[in-house]
């Protein structure tokens, strides 16, 4: 494949294959980072290998700051300029207005008793999930964070599902056993949602790794399955990052680490926490690419995405995908968001991705305002379907409890007569030969 990523200021695609000679380093004109008004230059050369290593000899590793693959076609047309067909517009509406729809009814929800713990809202960060889960098969895996409801929604997990699981009932994608920060669907390959930062990378990391075991060890030559791992820019200064950073391109794996970095670690700001608040220059310093991308903007991060994504499948490896983004709420919905400057929040709340990806459509005239209200209409009407069904269904029964808690199917701690073995008053006996 020809075209790879591009940088916005220079035009022009920079392949990974490039045969640009290392002693003549690229100079990058960069746009300014993280509201910085200051501009810098970025020196992009071929990694140092060892003689005796010839496994990446060839193929160059390239950083790009600012990212969006140049549209290549050979007709004049006006319509080869867009970056994408109505069909694929209306898809991309239709999703980042559920992700944002469901959350503001989470938020409602929540502040109503009918939601418990901790739960993180997606608002303003659509255009991560939409960019990327949108252009998976079904096969292909996602690993989220604690911030996960709109993740599992990308990927097609039912409104329903995800609002049952929300309420801890039966219904919902894991029996109410999950809740805010554990979404999983098998049916889905969402293979969950982790409260603790960092700890999803690993479980994204071996998921890729079962994709080249089928592929390359079991011959199955059509498993060409990819996973997606998302995490944010406090998870960056963590072990587990780095580890899996190395692992997946020293085995190449078919994984895209994407960084959703709203800037903001609960309340502490990123420019504070790390020594370098440029992420993805971390990617060539494993020997895959990094990427910088306007992650407030689907089509951008979707044309990145192509390129990460076709990269993984085509077996060349990981890309590390730096989305610079904004949440447009607290923490979670416990945080009362003080901590953040309101000049900050109402900068990003006028870069809106669905306002922006509606302007582009307009702009282009993909749509009329009467099929973006149809679609407004159908989510609004989906969402409050999906509180319904949620708070009609029932709770768990107490004997679920354990179940999934250990290997027994049954649940540890279940006697074979079904009742609790803690209720047994010679428990402590009853469980020595379990």
């Amino acid at each position: 494949m020809a075209t790879a990523f591009s940088a916005t200021k220079v035009l022009q695609p920079l392949p990974f294959n490039s045969t640009r000679s290392a002693e003549k380093p690229l100079l990058i004109q960069s746009s300014s980072f993280l509201g910085s008004s200051s501009s810098h230059k970025l020196s992009l050369k071929k990694p140092f290998l060892p003689p005796n290593c010839q496994r990446r000899s060839n193929a160059a590793v390239v950083a790009v700051s600012d990212v969006v693959k140049e549209k290549k076609s050979k007709s004049k047309s006006s319509l080869s300029n867009l970056l994408i067909t109505k069909e694929e517009g209306l898809v991309l509406y239709e999703d980042m207005v559920l992700g944002r729809a469901f959350e503001d009814m989470c938020a409602q929800m929540y502040y109503r008793g009918k939601m418990f713990g901790f739960v993180h809202l997606y608002n303003g960060q659509e255009a991560v999930s939409t960019g990327f889960i949108k252009l998976l098969k079904k096969e292909d895996s996602v690993v989220s964070t604690y911030r996960d409801h709109v993740h599992a929604l990308s990927k097609g997990v039912p409104a329903r599902q995800v609002m049952s699981e929300l309420f801890g009932k039966t219904t919902g994608c894991c029996r109410g056993q999950g809740g805010s920060m554990h979404m999983f669907s098998k049916e889905h390959n969402v293979l969950g949602g982790f409260a603790f930062i960092g700890e999803g990378i690993p479980v994204a990391t071996g998921a890729a790794f079962t994709s080249k075991y089928r592929r390359e060890v079991l011959k199955e030559a059509d498993c060409d399955h990819v996973t997606l791992a998302f995490f944010g820019d406090g998870t960056c200064n963590n072990g587990q990052f780095y580890e899996c950073l190395n692992m997946a391109a020293l085995w190449k794996l078919p994984i895209i680490f994407v960084v959703e970095n709203n800037l903001w670690a609960i309340g502490m700001s990123h420019l504070r926490s790390t020594s370098d608040p440029e992420i993805w220059k971390k990617g060539p310093a494993f020997g895959m690419p990094g990427v910088h991308v306007d992650g407030m903007d689907v089509l951008k991060v979707r044309e990145v995405a192509k390129e990460a994504i076709g990269r993984a499948r085509r077996g060349e490896g990981p890309t590390l995908v730096e989305c610079e983004t904004y949440r447009f709420r607290g923490h979670s919905l416990a945080d009362p968001d003080e901590l953040r400057d309101p000049a900050e929040k109402n900068h990003y709340a006028t870069r809106d991705p669905i306002t922006a990806l509606k302007k582009y459509m307009f702009e282009n005239n993909l749509v009329s305002e009467a099929e973006l209200k149809a679609i407004d209409k159908k989510i609004d009407e989906l969402v409050e379907e999906s509180v319904e069904f949620a708070d009609a269904s029932p709770v768990p029964a107490r004997s679920q409890l354990l179940e999934n808690v250990f290997a027994d199917p049954k649940g540890f701690g279940i006697g074979p007569d079904g009742r609790y073995r803690c209720e047994d008053p010679k428990f402590t006996e009853g469980t020595a030969h379990v």
